[in-house]
């Protein structure tokens, strides 16, 4: 197939979230069939609920800086799927992505015909197989992999890694994997493997002490960001510059949540005997990323995220007249995130993305009847409408969705 075709493909295997298929033996029979390429090099296995991205992004960047022939896999995208497969941190071409797709999807219709799997692989399954194949067909010399939802039954879990990082974890996708932190936690610390070594951040209490136990039964070493102290912080719009433990870190990405994201990445380079120099260097569209002066863009989605888009407002914006675009999907809960942001805003603009599962905006508006809001059921107008508003900066946020959809807008 051409890539377009590739793509719709995986479009009509349906959304990765609501079709989600937890369980490895599908993806470890596909792995099998194509020459087990997710053992051609170590990897960086990275779980956690916010903050995997951004800390698979830091530590990419440090390998590469190092030397190092790279391949980053992470969802979900922001424009093209090709963003999620890359190697020495640009994206596959269209050409690359559609030519692993006819490999994977054919060795798939032929397992499916000998019975040997009950479906074809979903859309994440099929991509982290085109991943795996790229990788070893590129020789690359590290795989940085994310994982996409929870950790123990991810598709991702096939692998044993050089290292398990373990960023935050926080309440999201509750539904498939429990209501408290300690069954979230439970979850996101089925990535740890016996005897391989563990990098973890700061936690709460509860998903400390299962990671800990976890980890332990496993035979795991752990390093902690906790034994990291950090002094000289120094906190700008674009960044930060920090000490710990005897390194001078620059961090690109905005906000002071990425201080611990940096610190992980830092660690979690320094297990594997690479200087965490190299972080400088990491990108990370739409994350507290200005895409043009006087927008930002962040693709805060959960509560978490919503805190660290607060505290980064109340920082740099306080005083200032703020203007909200907010869309969301229907899964999401948004009445804490929304609660978190909206008192932040001068005005807010809901909208919604070009997607069957977002919020209707009058929804948002409904459920938050005390705030300014007004309505613009499409992003593009909803943006128009901001700008009209006589702000001192526009945050375009609430879903990735969102976040993508603005990034494609703003870019032309």
């Amino acid at each position: 197939m051409n890539y377009p075709d590739s793509v719709r493909y995986l479009y009509a295997l349906g959304n990765e979230m609501k079709t989600a298929k937890l369980g490895l033996e599908r993806m470890q029979i596909v792995l099998e069939a194509l020459g087990f390429p997710e053992r051609a090099c170590p990897i960086v296995h990275v779980a956690g609920t916010n903050g995997k991205g951004s800390t698979c992004a830091m530590i990419e960047a440090g390998l590469r800086a190092s030397g190092k022939k790279t391949g980053l896999f992470t969802s979900p995208h922001l424009i093209e799927p090709t963003e999620r497969i890359q190697i020495d941190g640009v994206p596959v071409s269209a050409q690359r992505f559609s030519d692993a797709f006819d490999v994977v999807h054919k060795a798939s219709e032929q397992l499916l015909a000998d019975e040997r799997i009950d479906a074809h692989p979903s859309y994440f399954e099929t991509v982290a197989a085109m991943a795996f194949l790229l990788f070893r067909d590129a020789r690359v010399d590290w795989i940085v992999l994310e994982v996409g939802l929870g950790g123990r039954l991810d598709a991702t879990n096939v692998v044993t890694p050089a290292v398990s990082v373990l960023t935050p974890i926080d309440f999201d996708h509750e539904a498939l994997l429990g209501s408290t932190i300690t069954k979230i936690a439970s979850e996101k610390a089925g990535i740890l493997k016996p005897g391989v070594p563990a990098v973890f951040a700061r936690q709460r209490p509860e998903a400390e002490q299962v990671l800990t136990e976890t980890a332990l039964s496993l035979s795991c070493l752990v390093r902690r960001t906790a034994d990291w102290p950090v002094s000289d912080l120094t906190l700008t719009p674009a960044g930060s510059r920090f000490e710990a433990n005897g390194f001078v870190l620059h961090c690109p990405l905005a906000g002071e949540h990425q201080v611990e994201n940096a610190l992980t990445a830092a660690l979690a380079l320094d297990t594997i005997g690479v200087s965490p120099d190299g972080i400088s260097g990491a990108k990370w569209p739409g994350r507290l990323e200005q895409i043009a002066p006087g927008i930002i863009l962040d693709g805060a989605h959960n509560p978490a995220g919503a805190r660290s888009l607060a505290a980064y407002i109340e920082r740099f914006y306080s005083g200032k007249r703020v203007i909200l675009v907010y869309g969301a999907m229907r899964d999401k809960a948004i009445e804490e995130v929304t609660g978190i942001l909206f008192p932040l805003a001068s005005e807010i603009v809901a909208t919604a993305p070009d997607s069957a599962r977002a919020l209707h905006p009058q929804t948002i508006a409904n459920a938050n009847p005390e705030s300014p809001i007004r309505v613009a059921p499409k992003l593009a107008d909803a943006i128009a409408l901001a700008k009209t508003l006589e702000p001192d900066v526009i945050f375009i946020t609430g879903s990735l969705f969102v976040v993508g959809e603005a990034r494609a807008i703003l870019s032309k």
